[in-house]
């Protein structure tokens, strides 16, 4: 069955991208750049890509940073230190105004042109940090709108299915299944402001997120942080 993943290259999606893959989806992965000041996640989702054998992988511009709104697209400083209580307390400035909205129609396109019958999505709604594109009641919306808006969906009895495989798990239940299924997380970027390709920055909302699920796993932590 064919399937289009979005990878962004972090832990989430590599992830996601590894379970489709160990449940024999031929997988279409689909990357964007849209101006998000951590743009290196790129560079780790072609890793990806490439190292877990992929039937193609596009990466798509879309200049979301044309009207910022973002800690990501736009000149507003990236959280630092949050205590853990507050990560998930308010809508953080790293929310990208409607951007798993915006993601997830470009893979809609891409699967009703493919034939695909899934689109595969590494959402959490546990360590999410508070984004509402992140939620079930998100996704549920969306698979309606997948089936009301596209011609798959009305002329074909098997309708398109939005997979969550990790929506209801820890981060350190999200690198034990990566780990089992071989996912080298030393390859993956999660870091909102990067001081380079090598170094995470070790004190944003996804660093902090990032350590505390290794340390819970109880499995070496292999990124390199500034602090």
């Amino acid at each position: 069955m064919k399937a289009v993943v979005l990878l962004s290259g972090g832990i989430d999606s590599t992830t996601t991208l590894a379970i489709a893959k160990s449940e024999g989806r031929e997988c279409y992965a689909l990357s964007y750049r849209y101006g998000q000041r951590h743009s290196i996640e790129i560079d780790a989702a072609t890793w990806a890509a490439r190292a877990m054998g992929v039937k193609d992988h596009l990466v798509l511009g879309l200049p979301l940073d044309r009207w910022g709104g973002s800690a990501l697209t736009d000149h507003i400083a990236v959280p630092k230190d949050r205590d853990e209580s507050m990560l998930s307390q308010d809508i953080p400035v790293t929310y990208v105004p409607a951007r798993n909205t915006v993601f997830l129609a470009m893979a809609l396109a891409w699967a009703e042109t493919l034939g695909a019958k899934e689109i595969w999505i590494g959402v959490n709604a546990l360590d999410y940090s508070g984004y509402p594109d992140c939620r079930p009641e998100f996704i549920k919306a969306f698979e309606e709108v997948a089936h009301l808006g596209t011609k798959a969906g009305i002329e074909e009895e098997e309708p398109l299915k939005i997979r969550t495989p990790l929506i209801h798990m820890t981060k350190a239940e999200i690198i034990r299944k990566g780990v089992d299924l071989g996912v080298d997380y030393a390859m993956t970027r999660s870091c909102y402001d990067p001081p380079s390709w090598e170094v995470a920055c070790g004190r944003c909302d996804s660093c902090l997120l990032r350590k505390k699920g290794f340390a819970e796993a109880g499995i070496p932590d292999p990124t390199h942080y500034e602090a």
